[in-house]
């Protein structure tokens, strides 16, 4: 959620707040907030997808320094998007202010804060591989976290103003004062300790004539949050005089904030505040405005969900959650974040939301090339197959899904249909109460042929790449602009130098490591710190390795919903953006990287074979370069500019064209 205003407003009154040393506690970490802050605070790169490895170090060593303080941390991630959607409006419009950092980005202004696109599912790793304990709400997480850390007694950590208005038995500790990267030792001991400040409820009660804590959750609905925006409350604010009090504000949300907390706290209780507050409202709005503002401040409640049980056994139980009436594996899924929340909001709201990279907003969003996969997604969750669908009588299920994502620089919904399984796919067997129970080879064939391959050309390789060699395999082939050989043999390179990361940093006993493998990797390395050449992003090849990520994403999520018929990748080694592009570049010129892998037989075997399979599943001559006249080029660059606006308004005719086998229909855009 998030108050406006009172994050900066109580950050300029240090008497709110109370030194901590923290160590020896429990702590519940708001899951989002962390990896928001750990990935911008860290001067990680933007512009190029992502330098997962490097966001991995950063996690790892905020792991590590609460242990060395011996606090114990529970992290709680939220979920879908509530089932009554009362935050859409707000979602669109970050959507919106994410696509203009995007572009901001894209052209190599530095005034924007967009997150890699595989960023949560890569801090999931990192915890399950550090066997942190985390949970995923079945939506907005923060009523779960406030219920844990009450049971448990100790403080929450995040970076978000509500957190100002729950009613915290051990406070709430704001990550930006969260001193995790310097560790004073405590004067009697060794022990460590993290620096860090407690918002205290009762100071900041105190401060405004010891008012009733109880009133703060009517002051947040009041003042508005990223949900809430009464016009009746606004009239109120036209009518009544609100006391300035002692301090002067500069910011006008500020003198608003004060003005509010000095009113309120005249009254004893919410419910004679509310009565005075009507007296500003009209007549015939005063009942509707008294039971939305009763509704809204029970979002300040702690959750009835009890999440100690779900560390110590597994069991998550929700009322929301029930109301869903999702099979009961998905919830357990959904819970234990083996499946992801985009599979929750298609299901409840047959609605999803397609982040913005940093890629080229003159072209098509790059998640039109993972459309195919989305579809079969879409199929899935309605257990819908060709068979059933050919076959139904009467009026045939709805299977129109819609989607936000980006037309050049501006957030459309677009309706998209869900693909019908192939007849040799029986419906009643890929029922989404049963999906589970499906035979292990059948998923696992239903998945594969969604990507375009079979299992027998994927054998030359470890079975832990298999998912991102078939992806792509996919990309390959439905990738615009196309992805030339350049591109995927960075790709690759980058996927190897992954693989050189774990022998190095996390060797196999049995296979001893040599040093020539210590050499090749630190030379890679160096091309990717290498900063002397500092030219302009290319944006095309953004886009194109933009369009690898969705197709990657969307892969993964069909590979738990499928329950995991492939072994998921190690995220943070598979791809590093700055690295991949740096490849790129000089692969155009030089095969100088391919030839410093050759210095490594294994290495380059397994990069050889990927090559070759990619090669393989593409139509023949995918990757041979066609010589065209200059001016039959040009010509083509200026037609498809110019159809820019009618390719994405409906990408429409474009995209069957790209679909697997042709059986996927058309998507629409509504403006």
């Amino acid at each position: 959620m998030g108050i406006h205003g009172l994050m900066s407003y109580v950050g300029e009154h240090r008497e709110f707040f109370v030194d901590l040393q923290l160590r020896d506690t429990s702590i519940v970490i708001d899951g989002n907030n962390l990896y928001h802050r750990l990935y911008f605070d860290s001067n990680l790169d933007m512009r190029h997808g992502g330098d997962y490895d490097s966001f991995a170090d950063v996690a790892r060593k905020f792991f590590e320094t609460l242990t060395l303080c011996n606090i114990r941390p529970y992290v709680v991630l939220d979920g879908g998007c509530d089932a009554s959607d009362k935050k859409l409006a707000t979602i669109k419009e970050r959507a919106r202010e994410k696509i203009l950092q995007a572009y901001c980005l894209s052209c190599g202004g530095c005034g924007g804060s967009v997150l890699p696109l595989l960023i949560r599912e890569v801090f999931k790793q990192i915890l399950t591989s550090l066997r942190v304990p985390f949970v995923q709400s079945f939506s907005e997480a923060d009523r779960d976290i406030v219920s844990l850390a009450n049971h448990l007694n100790c403080p929450v950590l995040t970076l978000d103003s509500d957190f100002c208005i729950f009613d915290l038995k051990a406070g709430y500790c704001p990550l930006n004062y969260f001193q995790w990267r310097s560790l004073p030792s405590c004067k009697d001991s060794q022990d460590c300790y993290i620096p860090a400040r407690r918002f205290s409820l009762e100071r900041f009660c105190g401060h405004f004539s010891n008012m009733n804590k109880t009133l703060l959750p009517l002051f947040a609905v009041m003042n508005g949050n990223d949900y809430i925006n009464l016009p009746a409350i606004e009239m109120f604010f036209s009518k009544v005089r609100l006391p300035v009090g002692s301090s002067r504000q500069k910011c006008q949300k500020h003198v608003r904030i004060q003005g509010l907390l000095h009113w309120l706290s005249r009254f004893a209780d919410p419910a004679e505040a509310i009565e005075n507050v009507l007296k500003y409202v009209n007549k015939h709005e005063k009942e509707e405005t008294r039971q939305l503002l009763c509704t809204f401040m029970e979002e300040y409640e702690p959750s009835s969900v009890n999440l100690q049980d779900f560390f110590q056994s597994g069991v998550y139980e929700s009322e929301e959650a029930k109301k869903s009436e999702l099979p009961p594996w998905i919830l357990t899924a959904l819970a234990k974040g083996l499946i992801a929340p985009f599979i929750s909001d298609a299901l409840i709201l047959k609605r999803t939301i397609l982040h913005v990279q940093v890629e080229n907003m003159q072209r098509p969003s790059a998640h039109v090339t993972s459309l195919s996969i989305r579809q079969i997604i879409y199929g899935l969750l309605l257990g819908v197959s060709q068979r059933s669908v050919s076959t139904s009588s009467g009026k045939a299920p709805t299977r129109v899904f819609h989607e936000f994502d980006r037309i050049q620089r501006a957030l459309k919904k677009s309706f998209v249909q869900a693909a019908a399984l192939p007849g040799h796919f029986c419906s009643d067997q890929y029922s989404l109460n049963t999906l589970s129970e499906v035979p292990l080879a059948d998923r696992l064939i239903l998945l594969l042929e969604t990507l375009g391959v079979t299992g027998s050309i994927l054998e030359p390789v470890p079975c832990h790449l298999w998912l991102p060699l078939a992806v792509t395999c996919y990309w390959t082939q439905y990738s615009e602009p196309k992805a030339k050989l350049q591109h995927t043999k960075a790709l690759l390179l980058g996927v190897v130098v992954g693989e050189l990361d774990k022998v190095i940093h996390s060797p196999d006993p049995k296979c001893p490591l040599t040093e020539i493998n210590k050499i090749v990797y630190e030379q890679f390395l160096k091309w990717k710190k290498d900063t002397s050449q500092k030219e302009a992003m290319e944006l095309d090849a953004a886009h194109i390795f933009c369009q690898w990520q969705c197709c990657l994403q969307m892969g993964l999520y069909l590979n738990q919903l499928l329950c995991s018929p492939l072994l998921e990748p190690d995220l943070t080694r598979l791809y590093n953006g700055t690295l991949v592009h740096r490849l790129y570049r000089e692969l155009k010129s030089t095969s100088s990287p391919e030839n410093l892998l050759s210095a490594s037989p294994k290495m380059y075997q397994l990069y050889s074979n990927m090559i070759h399979i990619v090669k393989d599943v593409a139509p023949p001559g995918f990757f041979q370069k066609k010589k065209k006249p200059k001016s039959h080029r040009k010509k083509n660059n200026q037609t498809t500019d110019q159809g820019l606006d009618k390719r994405e308004g409906a990408m429409l005719e474009t995209l069957p064209s790209c679909s697997i086998n042709n059986r996927f229909e058309a998507l629409t855009v509504e403006n």
